[in-house]
């Protein structure tokens, strides 16, 4: 062995086994080593000798119990050369006088000391200085030799000590480096005393001092900067158990994937994290002076088990470029720049349980010149690997606020159906608005303008406007949830439709006015909350209307009534209404006709003038309430009495 510390394994049974070892000299002569016997014990000089027993194998350790520094001048217990230990060794494990095992150890061990070579794996320990000096005496420059003036050196002896004895360094240099400082209380350093210096003094011992850092030995807390990047794994060896609905997807640089989403203020962030299992599309405007690229599509993404995949990217041209080009400035085409960018990302997450299986994405480029407005479209879609027909299978059956509500049409073929708003751009006329889905729990108002001659017959300009309305409800029934399946009836609600004409519907007989025009569509979808998995509340609809207001249509003439065609603003709503799950208790007649002494509907609660001279009352022992009651009551009836005019008369006699 060449180090202070060697292991070695005893193999069997060690019950009733004894283990000694045995420092054995070489013969001078012969150079045999001297018989062992088993009346040893576990230490041999500096040697110590520890066993930890086992089931079938155990294990023993030989160590030596000194240091193996070099002797410095004028020291002792230290090593004298560099080989500081030549011993042999021998470690039996005998059961009584039987010798069942023998080790033999050849140890040459060298002093520690300073070498030039490769410098150590073992770095240099350095303590804390917020508690502990760092040095105890800074003076003490020179290592092996004595330092003039430095008082607190130990390698000065006591005769070189008396030569400046009276010239020693003062201060932390000299060695004091925990002094008393002026808040204590015994501390007399303070040149003017204040007079209120002994009640407000500190009273502590000098190891709780502020030269180190702090007053106290507490535990510290480092500041937690906010950060997109955040670890994956707490500690080594613990994997990444997968997502949970609602948490931010990862990257393989444990970052957020993140895409352009809107804030609460209306304008869309770049560096918003995805969410698992929230479907988004979004919508930002931008400009060529404006653009910014996204996060790049290289990127590979945590798939859940610590797994990490790469997106499938498909790039395609866009082809009409009216569809985001929203406003334009009439530019000399010399001077127009223009530059191939992003018009619209999709996004499709294919998942399974908690973990990502794959990501398609879909990339629209096309040329966006300076001086034009580009409405770029971003969306989110997570797809179930069980799904079959295009059918959605969610873990989380009841509705979510933000995601799509389920339509179908149950009397046709293909049952698969929608439920729209408007997303108007542009000009904001209906022939170019697109459609967008009406997210659950989201109240939501769109429209649209549509154009109108002023010779435009009444009936015609009624039909074409419920045929536009009637386009956003491509669908007869109305899911129930979110994980509603087209073979079952019961997992929908039939959409009810109330007649936006009534019997006597007028013709209009006047040019350019037409009434009972259904320029408004109202959805009203009712939902309650049915029940909770894993905490999470389940909301289903329970039931779905759509009705139509009327307006009064009349041609708006302009200047000169120059213009024979006139714009009809034509709306939809959206709006949920929450019912109890339960019908609630009727109200009897006693809360009808005493609603005045009712605490919880009143300001005033007369029942309770006198709760703090009642048992319910918690604020203060029973005791002092009933006495302070009768206090202020013995207060009142003495207010009472010299009130009084007999009382008057009798003061003035």
């Amino acid at each position: 062995m060449s180090g202070p510390r060697v292991n070695s394994f005893f193999l069997g049974n060690s019950s009733g086994v004894n283990f000694s070892i045995i420092l054995s000299p070489r013969d001078a002569e012969t150079g045999n080593l001297q018989l062992a016997n088993c009346s040893g014990s576990k230490r041999a000089g500096d040697w110590n000798l520890d066993v930890t027993p086992g089931v079938s194998t155990s294990k023993v350790t030989v160590s030596l119990s000194r240091t193996l520094e070099l002797c410095l001048p004028n020291a002792s217990e230290c090593c004298p050369s560099p080989l500081c230990r030549v011993d042999t060794l021998q470690v039996l494990a005998c059961r009584g006088s039987v010798k069942l095992a023998q080790l033999l150890i050849q140890a040459e061990i060298f002093a520690n000391s300073s070498f030039t070579g490769n410098v150590s794996e073992n770095a240099t320990i350095i303590p804390n200085q917020a508690f502990k000096p760092l040095g105890s005496c800074p003076c003490n420059l020179t290592a092996g030799a004595c330092d003039v003036r430095c008082c607190c050196d130990l390698e000065c002896t006591a005769d070189l000590q008396q030569l400046f004895s009276g010239s020693c360094f003062t201060g932390v240099f000299g060695g004091d480096v925990n002094p008393p400082y002026d808040q204590l209380c015994s501390s007399q350093s303070m040149e003017y005393t204040p007079e209120w210096f002994p009640f407000l003094c500190v009273q502590s011992s000098l190891d709780n001092t502020p030269f180190l850092g702090y007053f106290y030995h507490g535990s510290t807390s480092t500041p937690q900067v906010p950060s997109f990047k955040i670890p994956l794994q707490t500690s080594p060896g613990k994997p990444f158990t997968g997502y949970r609905e609602g948490d931010p997807i990862i990257t393989e640089e444990d970052e957020y994937f993140t895409v352009p989403q809107q804030s609460l203020a209306g304008q869309c962030v770049g560096n918003a994290p995805v969410a698992y299992l929230h479907n988004l599309d979004v919508r930002c405007l931008t400009s060529l002076e404006s653009y910014k690229e996204g996060l790049p599509h290289d990127v590979r993404i945590n798939s859940g088990t610590a797994d990490f995949i790469q997106q499938n990217v498909v790039y395609r041209a866009i082809t009409d470029r009216g569809k985001f080009i929203t406003e334009s400035e009439n530019l000399l085409a010399a001077e127009v720049l223009c530059q191939n960018v992003t018009f619209a990302e999709h996004y499709k997450f294919i998942w399974k349980d908690k973990n990502i299986e794959q990501v398609n994405v879909t990339v629209f480029l096309g040329s966006l010149c300076d001086g034009e407005i580009l409405t770029q479209r971003f969306t989110v879609e997570f797809l179930s690997l069980n799904g079959t027909n295009g059918e959605e299978l969610f873990e989380n059956p009841g509705y979510q606020v933000g995601k799509p509500v389920r339509a179908a049409n149950l009397n046709a073929s293909d049952p698969l159906g929608s439920l729209n708003i408007w997303q108007t751009a542009g000009r904001g006329l209906c022939a170019s608005a697109t459609y967008r889905p009406v997210l659950f729990g989201v109240d939501s108002y769109s429209g649209c303008i549509l154009e109108v001659d002023i010779n435009e017959d009444c009936s015609l300009l009624r039909g074409k406007v419920t045929e536009k309305l009637n386009a956003l409800i491509q669908a007869t029934h109305i899911g129930k949830r979110d994980n509603s399946s087209y073979s079952d009836q019961n997992d929908w609600v039939e959409i009810i439709s109330l007649d936006p004409f009534s019997s006597n519907v007028s013709t209009g007989g006047l040019k350019g006015i037409c009434p009972d025009i259904p320029a408004n569509l109202n959805i009203h979808i009712i939902f309650a909350k049915v029940g909770a998995v894993q905490g999470i509340p389940q909301q289903q609809i329970l039931a779905v209307q759509i009705s139509y207001s009327t307006i009064l249509w009349q041609f708006q003439c302009g200047l000169g009534c120059r213009n024979t065609l006139s714009f009809l603003p034509i709306t939809a709503s959206v709006q949920f209404i929450e019912v109890p799950a339960q019908p609630p208790l009727p109200v009897t007649r006693y809360q009808k006709l005493y609603a005045e002494f009712d605490c919880n509907r009143n300001e005033v609660c007369w029942p309770q003038l006198l709760y703090p001279l009642t048992r319910f009352y918690t604020g203060e022992p029973y005791s002092q309430s009933l006495a302070k009651g009768l206090f202020l009551a013995f207060l009142v009836l003495l207010a009472a009495i010299m009130n009084n005019p007999w009382f008057s008369k009798l003061w003035k006699r």
